[in-house]
């Protein structure tokens, strides 16, 4: 890979978390500097190499199932009650959150610290700060561009000096993970579902720019997780609304999945977040996300071996109106997510009640439970 990426979390980092929530407009300011972040907020540090699974079986031997399991999900927690994000962590010890919406409560206490002193292992937090209308800490700090203006009137290196600002701030406040680029394809009307979170409807141009965003982030310590595989630019609909079907696969082979062609383009842990997207001639009406044949490509003509995260699980419709929370959580750990991600919408402890009987009847392998446990663990530097 082009560049050895920071690590996600070491153990000592803060985390905090929230509730998903509404995209904001952006009002095209630039970067403002960033007020303190919270109380012992730490940089990462440099990561040499990813942990092997060797190293992290120690590590896994010590967990229970249940804990195993506690450790691939990812929960958006209510960004305006720290209380309630602190008391998730601790009874249940899930390996990443995830904070939606606009409220920067969580930002600006020590709510992080807590979180992160109620955890056994260090916990993932994550936002979806894309820029332009996808923003979390522009109330802090200022707002960034859309992809799609910063691709009209920015360099690459001058994105990739952004992100490394961006990213700089979003560690002052904690965060570890950003949902971020966007490398969707499309040049439809700016305020669609994917529309202006596009850097461009060209597949050379848009991975060459969201290539620098990522690049960005990682300078700073921030990982970066490519989204939505295999293509949401080109889809028939909003997602949030209800099942959408995309081109067909051999179609999205020659533009929307371009940008996922060679991975030495990013930063060495970049991740990606998988699509609730039909795509004919590969998912046969499934969602993408829970479709064991998108991550059977992702994996093998495309050469990706790190975390794979579904997108939201629990309040977009596509998966809400035909699954039950605990029904999508197992199908995506079946079909080879690495972590399951919901904003909203049910309880942990029915999840994991549910995980630890199909773990404990085979219906999910402790192969597969591993397998994702070796790729998340190693991604927050939880392996030593």
């Amino acid at each position: 890979m082009k560049r050895t990426m920071l690590a996600a979390a070491c153990v000592a980092a803060l985390a905090t978390a929230a509730c998903g929530g509404d995209d904001q407009a952006d009002d095209g300011n630039d970067v403002a500097s960033p007020p303190q972040g919270p109380t012992g907020t730490q940089q990462t540090t440099p990561s040499a190499s990813r942990p092997s699974g060797g190293e992290c079986a120690s590590v896994i031997e010590g967990l229970s199932p249940r804990e195993r399991a506690a450790q691939l999900l990812v929960v958006g927690v209510n960004p305006s009650d720290p209380a309630s994000a602190v008391a998730l962590v601790r009874n249940n010890q899930v390996g990443g959150i995830f904070i939606g919406g606009n409220d920067t409560a969580l930002f600006t206490g020590d709510a992080l610290e807590q979180i992160q002193q109620a955890a056994d292992l260090p916990v993932s937090v994550a936002v979806d700060d894309e820029g332009g209308r996808v923003q979390r800490i522009d109330e802090l700090v200022g707002s960034i561009p859309s992809a799609r203006e910063m691709a009209a009137t920015m360099t690459p290196e001058e994105v990739r000096e952004l992100a490394v600002e961006r990213g700089r701030q979003l560690r002052e406040y904690g965060i570890t993970v950003d949902y971020a680029p966007v490398v969707d394809l499309t040049d439809g009307p700016a305020g669609g579902v994917i529309g202006d979170r596009s850097f461009s409807a060209d597949p050379e141009k848009a991975t060459e720019y969201a290539a620098a965003f990522a690049d960005g982030l990682a300078e700073s310590g921030v990982t970066p997780v490519l989204k939505h595989f295999p293509g949401h630019g080109r889809a028939s609909g909003d997602s949030h609304q209800g099942l959408v079907q995309t081109p067909p696969l051999e179609d999205l082979r020659q533009s929307d999945l371009v940008p996922y062609d060679d991975f030495g383009n990013y930063p060495d842990d970049v991740q990606v977040m998988v699509g609730h997207l039909d795509v004919p001639g590969l998912t046969d009406g499934q969602p993408a996300s829970l479709s064991p044949e998108a991550y059977r490509i992702l994996r093998e003509d495309y050469g990706y071996d790190g975390v794979v995260l579904t997108d939201d699980l629990g309040a977009m419709k596509a998966i809400s109106d035909n699954y039950t929370l605990d029904e999508a959580v197992l199908l995506a750990l079946q079909a080879g997510a690495d972590q399951p991600l919901w904003s909203d919408g049910g309880d942990v402890g029915p999840v994991l009640d549910r995980l630890e009987a199909a773990i404990a009847s085979g219906e999910l392998p402790q192969d597969r439970v591993t397998d994702a446990l070796t790729r998340v663990l190693s991604a927050k530097g939880a392996c030593g």
